[in-house]
């Protein structure tokens, strides 16, 4: 066993759990102060459900051996972690190793952020236990399967080995997996969902620009763990990716600004956080396949055009509250096209279009549009179910008393003279 690069992604995943609290202070200063508190729950509780889902089931559908060698799911070799082999090294190409044990918690962080993502789109009307219910069942049926086929030895990572054509598309540290399937399951919850009541006829503004800007923070500092970790060694590969990572995050958080200073004549404290966090998700699927000029123009890239896609919502009339598709889903698909043109073979071991390999942006393609549809059409049916056998919605009373009282009994700020 290397202990390097055990100690690393031992590191990389308290990161990148890290990660879930900070989420939860971005999207809590985004909500009014009435809903501060049910905000910051729905995004802890996922540390507490997924967790449990994973172990049981979530871990083995992902990374066990694979069904009828059809790519699509994994077996059941490794339900409630029975066929674990604690301690037993998985190989790198050095011939070190880590214990599996790890690489399980590693991949666990991963599986417990992405279902929270989805939490700011539905902020300030879903009901707790419909939440709870729905990430759960979410977790199981749409992410394991989609780890499987893209990190698990599924259809979309391999270009050959399963009974159906493979994709051959890539996807470093989640473009696919955790961003463009979390955005495309927030549309699908919201349109189910419905607005919030006073959408578009009321100013909603956030209630804690602070407390927003403190999560963007801890955000940027997990997502080193994120995508840096994601080499799953303390190596060259690990350096590129926490480089990349800090060039794009950086950029777009300025690309997002002076967009903002050209369209309004006036840069925002949630704009630069907001910035960041499309440069920090469109940089995901790209960072240990890209040089870090390119990383500078995948921020570049994704500060304006997730900016513009803030106007989506409005064209087509959804109330995404806290703009999880414009930031997770438009921003994993511009750094996975991106990654498509850009990648190079000696960094990462593969070309994009730019450097010859023109099928490469094209798998990148299929990929996405895979992504997209089975993430959507999956979480449109788990929230129809869940809608009417138990709602999903909170009443209108409660909407208007807000939720941290109505749904928790507690009071995120106590007013005294």
């Amino acid at each position: 066993m290397d202990t390097g690069h055990t100690a690393w992604l031992l590191t990389c995943s308290a990161l990148v759990l890290f990660m879930t609290p900070g989420l939860a202070l971005f999207y809590g200063g985004m909500v009014r102060g009435r809903n501060v508190l049910a905000m910051l729950m729905k995004n802890y509780v996922a540390m507490g459900v997924v967790t449990v889902t994973w172990i049981v089931i979530g871990y083995s559908l992902a990374f066990s051996g694979d069904v009828g060698g059809w790519g699509l799911i994994g077996d059941l070799e490794f339900f409630a972690l029975g066929e674990l082999g604690f301690g037993t090294e998985i190989g790198l190409d050095d011939g070190e190793g880590y214990p599996d044990s790890v690489f399980l918690v590693f991949q666990l962080m991963f599986a417990i952020i992405t279902p929270a993502l989805i939490s700011g789109a539905i902020a300030e009307r879903m009901k707790f236990t419909s939440w709870v219910v729905f990430i759960a069942i979410w977790s199981i049926v749409v992410y394991a399967p989609m780890a499987h086929w893209v990190w698990g030895g599924g259809f979309i990572g391999s270009s050959d080995g399963t009974q159906i054509p493979g994709v051959g598309a890539i996807d470093f540290a989640g473009g696919l997996v955790v961003h463009i399937n979390a955005g495309a399951a927030a549309l699908a919850l919201v349109l189910v969902l419905g607005p919030r009541l006073g959408w578009r006829s009321e100013i909603i503004r956030p209630h804690s620009l602070p407390l927003t800007v403190l999560g963007a923070g801890i955000l940027w500092f997990g997502w080193f763990g994120f995508n840096a970790g994601s080499a799953l060694a303390a190596d060259g590969a690990a350096a590129n990716a926490f480089l990349t990572t800090q060039i794009a995050a950086g950029v777009a958080a300025l690309a997002w600004v002076l967009s903002e200073q050209v369209m309004h004549g006036r840069p925002t404290t949630l704009g630069f956080a907001s910035g960041i966090v499309a440069g920090l998700v469109a940089i995901t699927p790209a960072a240990g396949f890209v040089s870090p000029l390119w990383a500078g123009v995948i921020g570049l890239a994704a500060g304006v055009i997730c900016f513009a896609a803030l106007q989506l919502k409005f064209r087509f009339n959804f109330d995404d509250s806290l703009d999880v598709v414009a930031v997770h889903m438009v921003g994993g698909i511009v750094g996975a096209l991106l990654l498509g043109l850009f990648a190079e073979a000696a960094i990462g071991g593969v070309d994009g279009a730019f450097f010859g390999a023109a099928e490469q942006f094209l798998r990148q393609v299929i990929s996405i549009v895979i992504a997209v549809v089975f993430s959507f059409v999956a979480t449109y049916v788990i929230a129809i179910i869940i809608d009417r056998t138990m709602g999903l919605r909170v009443s209108e009373d409660e909407e208007r008393r807000g939720l941290d009282i109505t749904l928790h009994e507690e009071q995120g700020y106590v007013l005294t003279e």
